[in-house]
C-alpha cells in the first residue's frame, strides 16, 4: 500500500512539474505525446476510484501477477481507445486545466486506497482481487508510465528506486526468468515491455530470455 502511494505522488509530482511546452513533446507510449498521457492518468485514477467501491464476495479470480493479459506485440497507438484518449487530451485547450484535472481525481485516488482494507474483495474487469493485489498492479502501471512521461524529458525526476524495483521483481516472475544483473531496474523494464530494443550487448546477455521478451502488459 505505501508503494503504491509513493509511487502515485511521485509521478503526480513529476506532472505537476511540468512546463507548459513539455506536454506537446513525445512519451514513450507510442503515437501519443506526453499530454495523452497525462489524460490516460487521468482515466486510470478513476479506474481506481471505481474499483475500490466495487466490492466482491467472491474468492479472488487473479493476484497482482496474473491480473495481466500478456502479448508479445507492442501497441501502436491506433486502438479505438487509445485514439479516444488523444481526442480527450486535446480538448483541454489550457495545460493547466489537465494537470489541474489530473491533480484533483489522482490526489483523491491515492486518499481512497489509503483508506482501503487491504485484505478486502474488489472487481475490476469481470475479475476478482483483493485491493493489495489490485494496488499492486497500479506500482507496476504507474513506474512503466513514469518511464513514458520522462522517455524524452531527461530533466524530469524518474520514478523511485523501491518503485522501480518492485515492478521489474513482478515483471521478472512474470516472464518466469530474471533479467541479467547488468540491467538496471528501468532497463529491464523498457526492454522487457517492448519500450525500447534491446542493444546487441543487452541481446546477448538477454539468452533464453530473449524469446520471451517482450512482455507487453495490457
Amino acid at each position: 500500500m505505501d508503494l503504491f502511494s509513493r509511487s502515485w505522488a511521485a509521478l503526480r509530482a513529476a506532472v505537476a512539474g511540468l512546463a507548459d511546452d513539455d506536454l506537446a513533446r513525445p512519451s514513450g507510449c507510442a503515437g501519443w505525446l506526453v499530454r495523452d498521457l497525462v489524460c490516460h492518468l487521468i482515466i486510470d485514477a478513476q479506474d481506481v476510484l471505481i474499483t475500490l467501491v466495487t466490492p466482491a464476495a467472491e474468492e479472488p479470480t487473479r493476484d497482482a501477477l496474473t491480473y495481466w493479459e500478456v502479448s508479445g506485440t507492442p501497441p501502436t497507438g491506433e486502438d479505438p481507445l487509445d485514439a479516444l484518449t488523444v481526442r480527450l487530451a486535446a480538448a483541454y485547450q489550457e495545460p493547466w486545466l489537465l494537470k489541474f484535472h489530473l491533480d484533483d481525481v489522482g490526489s483523491a485516488a491515492g486518499r481512497a486506497a489509503e483508506l482501503a482494507d487491504p485484505a478486502a474483495r474488489v472487481r475490476t474487469r469481470e475479475q476478482v482481487l483483493t485491493v493489495a493485489d489490485y494496488l499492486s498492479t497500479y506500482v507496476m502501471e504507474w513506474t512503466l508510465h513514469h518511464l513514458d512521461l520522462v522517455a524524452h524529458l531527461p530533466s524530469v525526476p524518474g520514478p523511485p528506486a523501491d518503485g522501480l524495483a518492485a515492478s521489474r521483481a513482478m515483471l521478472e516472475k512474470i516472464a518466469g526468468a530474471a533479467f541479467p544483473a547488468s540491467f538496471s531496474d528501468a532497463d529491464a523494464l523498457l526492454v522487457g515491455t517492448g519500450r525500447r530494443a534491446p542493444t546487441e550487448a543487452e541481446q546477448a546477455a538477454l539468452g533464453e530470455l530473449a524469446g520471451r521478451v517482450p512482455l507487453v502488459l495490457g
